[in-house]
């Protein structure tokens, strides 16, 4: 699926290698001020070549609003957005255009589709995601005029808390030609009582789905998440006074609907999957083989993934919200 969301739904199109990315948004409100200007600072935290931790690669990703914007404000037509690729050197991955790099999507693409595009992994390459956080900085100035703020920090990187050894540790694996993930948390605050449904549509499992998303994810925690199946009722169960709730081992979520207290998230990442060591792989014709990836590459990903995840958790709580807003419709008018 290329398509996201209910009420507030974005498609988002393109390659690595191709001429351009981009996403389109229906269902954004109208009336809110927006310019290339709004959007530009996300992606400016996700593109690549900006520190000796990410790829070189050195792409601008100035972002192009093409519809949906008139006056400086949105029409509440699709606003259609898009960044063109303008350092994308094919040539690199002309190796691999027979063989399957272990870790990628190369050969399960193969077995769906029949058919890939070699160059640094198409449409299942880590750049698809500008069109997701283009879009996420759409819903995050929505929710800020209702006072809902999205933040992520790293954690961990390769189990390392502490942030001067983070960098150590990414270092590290770049010198040896590896690579190594690490844990973002994120938060909500300001998010109102009552968003999500109850059954098919649990807002903790929206979060969810929107996190294993993101093709590094391989892991996500709502709250205490598998820490409390350490625990026992009577500890995790987040109690009230008059105030309000004493705990917050929930994550702000109960019975999949927000309990007004703060949205607590944690997603584990995996290693960049493109590494300079050798591995033992097969090509397309089934023949063994060893490989060493070439071309420019992250050694950690989780640094670029913090505005990805921010715009994944904004798109989530923008189309909750809308979804909210028809639930109660009915009972405003007969007020």
């Amino acid at each position: 699926m290329n398509t996201f969301g209910r009420s507030f739904r974005l498609t988002t199109f393109g390659e690595s290698h191709g001429p351009a990315l981009g996403v389109v948004i229906d269902g954004c409100p109208p009336g809110i001020p927006l310019s290339e200007a709004d959007i530009q600072p996300a992606l400016d935290r996700r593109r690549p070549g900006v520190s000796p931790f990410t790829s070189p690669r050195a792409e601008p990703d100035r972002v192009e609003i093409l519809s949906g914007v008139f006056q400086g404000v949105t029409t509440g037509m699709p606003v259609a957005m898009i960044i063109r690729n303008t350092d994308a050197r094919s040539q690199d991955y002309e190796t691999l255009r027979t063989v399957f790099r272990p870790g990628h999507a190369d050969f399960t693409f193969q077995a769906k589709y029949g058919v890939r595009d070699h160059r640094g992994g198409g449409r299942s390459s880590g750049r698809e995601t500008v069109g997701r956080v283009a879009a996420g900085a759409v819903a995050t100035l929505c929710l800020a005029r209702i006072g809902i703020a999205v933040s992520a920090r790293i954690e961990e990187i390769h189990g390392v808390s502490d942030p001067g050894a983070m960098e150590d540790e990414i270092r590290n694996a770049k010198n040896a030609g590896d690579s190594v993930g690490g844990i973002i948390r994120l938060s909500v605050r300001g998010v109102p009582a009552g968003l999500g449904d109850p059954v098919f549509g649990k807002l903790d499992a929206l979060i969810a789905a929107a996190m294993m998303g993101i093709g590094a994810v391989k892991g996500v925690e709502i709250g205490d998440g598998f820490a409390a199946a350490r625990l026992k009722g009577s500890e995790h169960n987040d109690q009230m006074d008059a105030a309000g709730f004493l705990t917050n081992h929930a994550g702000g979520i109960l019975g999949g609907i927000s309990n007004g207290d703060e949205i607590v998230v944690r997603i584990a990442v995996k290693p960049t999957a493109s590494i300079g060591l050798p591995q033992k792989t097969r090509t397309t014709g089934g023949e063994e083989t060893v490989i060493r990836v070439q071309g420019r590459h992250d050694p950690c990903i989780v640094p670029r993934l913090l505005p990805v995840a921010e715009a994944m958790l904004a798109l989530v709580l923008m189309d909750a919200f809308l979804e909210q807003q028809k639930c109660r419709v009915f009972e405003q008018e007969g007020a």
